[in-house]
C-alpha cells in the first residue's frame, strides 16, 4: 500500500487499517471503475458468437478480439466483416467496440497488415506458434522468418500479441512458457527494440520476471484462471476439463508470482480474460479443447483476488487504465460500478459450463 497512511480514507469509504504487519482494507458495499477493457478475448463465430458477446459487452467498453477462427483472421477484408458479425451480435445499444487482430502465418503480408493498421482496422498482430493451441494450425513456424513484417509493426507503433510457448513434444508442457522465453522472446526483443510486445495469459514466475525486467515496450495480460487456479484443478477428484487451458495453469508458485504481478500496481501487466468457450461435446471429450469461459463473471472474478489480496486501490488501474496507455489509446469514459452482493456462478450459461461455475462470489456488476 505504497503511500497510504494507516488511517487514510480513499473513494467511496474505503479506510486502510494497519494490523499485525499486513495491510486489511475495509470497504464499503460499492467499488466504482472507470470502465474496463478486456485485452484478450475470444468471441468465436455463428452461433456461439451471438451467445457469447453479450457477457464481454456487458463488462467491458472494447475488448483484442483474437483472430484464430477457420478460415483465421489474415487480411483486412476478413478482419472487417468478422467486425461487422460481431457488432450485429451484440444487444441493440450496446456501445462495445472490438478490437480487431491479424493472424500471423508463415506468408503474412507487411503491406496489407500497414495497410490494415493504418485504416483502423488491425489494432494488433497476434503470433501463434504453429499447434500451439485452439486452431494455431496456420501458426508461424519461425517468427525471426518474419523480419520484414515485424519491422513494418516496429515502423507503425503496432503491438505483437504472442501466445509465448514452445511447441516440440520433448519440452515438458509445464515448462513450454519458460522454453519460448528463453529461446524465443529473449531474441525478438533484442532485435527488434522498439517493437511493442504483449506476452499474453503468463503463467509462470519466468513471464513475470522477464516482462517487469524488460523495457517499456513489453507488457503482459493477466488472466483470472491464472490467478485463482493451480495445476491440482486439473485432477481434483478426476480429470477435469473445465480447468483445462493453453497455457496449462501450473505450480503454485508460479501461480502466486502472477497473482503478485497483477496485484503489484504496475503498469507492465493488465487485465486479459482469454475466455475462450466451447460447446460441452467440445469440452467432456476424449481429447477434450483447451479453453476457460470466464466472459459473464470476469470482472467479479478479479475483484476477488485484489480484495483477498488487499489491493483494491489497484484494480482500476489493472483492469482500466494500464492496457489503454500501452496500446496507446484514450482512457474509456463513464464507470462500471461493483457491489458487495454473494453471487453465486450458475452451472451453465448460455448452454456452456462458466469459471467457476456453482461457486458463490464476493462482487457482481451491478445493474
Amino acid at each position: 500500500m505504497d503511500g497510504w497512511a494507516p488511517d487514510q480514507v480513499r473513494g467511496d469509504g474505503d479506510v486502510v487499517i494497519w494490523r499485525n504487519g499486513l495491510y486489511r482494507t475495509r470497504m464499503t458495499d460499492r467499488l466504482t471503475i472507470r470502465r474496463p477493457d478486456d485485452w484478450h478475448v475470444h468471441l468465436r463465430d455463428g452461433e456461439m458468437l451471438a451467445a457469447v458477446a453479450p457477457y464481454t459487452a456487458r463488462q467491458f467498453a472494447r475488448a483484442i478480439v483474437m483472430p484464430n477462427l477457420t478460415p483465421p483472421v489474415t487480411s483486412v477484408a476478413a478482419a472487417d466483416a468478422y467486425r461487422g458479425r460481431i457488432l450485429a451480435a451484440l444487444p441493440a445499444g450496446s456501445d462495445f467496440t472490438p478490437l480487431m487482430t491479424c493472424y500471423l502465418t508463415d506468408t503474412a503480408d507487411a503491406e496489407e497488415i500497414a495497410r490494415g493498421h493504418a485504416a483502423g482496422v488491425f489494432t494488433a498482430c497476434k503470433l501463434y506458434p504453429a499447434r500451439a493451441t485452439t486452431n494455431s494450425a496456420h501458426g508461424v513456424t519461425d517468427i525471426f522468418a518474419l523480419a520484414p513484417v515485424l519491422e513494418a509493426m516496429q515502423a507503425a507503433g503496432m503491438p505483437l500479441l504472442i501466445h509465448g510457448e514452445v511447441t516440440d513434444r520433448d519440452v515438458d508442457i509445464f515448462d513450454r512458457e519458460a522454453v519460448f522465453i528463453d529461446r524465443v522472446l529473449t531474441r525478438l526483443v533484442r532485435d527488434f527494440p522498439a517493437l511493442k510486445v504483449v506476452l499474453e495469459h503468463i503463467t509462470t514466475a519466468d513471464a513475470v520476471d522477464f516482462v517487469r525486467d524488460a523495457g517499456p515496450n513489453v507488457a503482459a495480460t493477466i488472466t483470472p484462471q491464472h490467478i485463482i487456479l493451480n495445476r491440482n484443478a486439473l485432477f481434483d477428484g478426476g480429470l477435469r476439463p473445465h480447468a483445462y487451458c493453453l497455457p496449462v495453469v501450473k505450480r503454485e508458485a508460479h501461480r502466486l508470482a502472477v497473482r503478485a504481478a497483477a496485484v503489484s500496481g504496475s503498469a507492465k501487466f493488465f487485465l486479459g480474460t482469454d475466455s475462450a468457450p466451447h460447446h460441452l461435446a467440445a469440452k467432456e471429450a476424449d481429447c477434450g479443447c483447451a479453453g476457460i469461459f470466464n466472459a459473464p463473471f470476469a470482472l467479479e472474478s478479479y475483484l476477488g483476488v485484489f480484495e483477498e489480496e488487499g489491493a483494491l486501490d489497484k484494480f482500476e488501474g489493472f483492469a482500466s487504465e494500464h492496457g489503454a496507455r500501452f496500446y496507446g489509446l484514450p482512457l474509456n469514459e463513464g464507470t462500471v460500478t461493483l457491489e458487495r452482493v454473494e453471487t453465486r456462478v450458475p452451472e451453465r450459461v448460455a448452454g456452456l459450463v462458466p469459471f467457476q461455475a456453482g461457486e458463490v462470489l464476493g462482487w457482481r456488476v451491478a445493474d
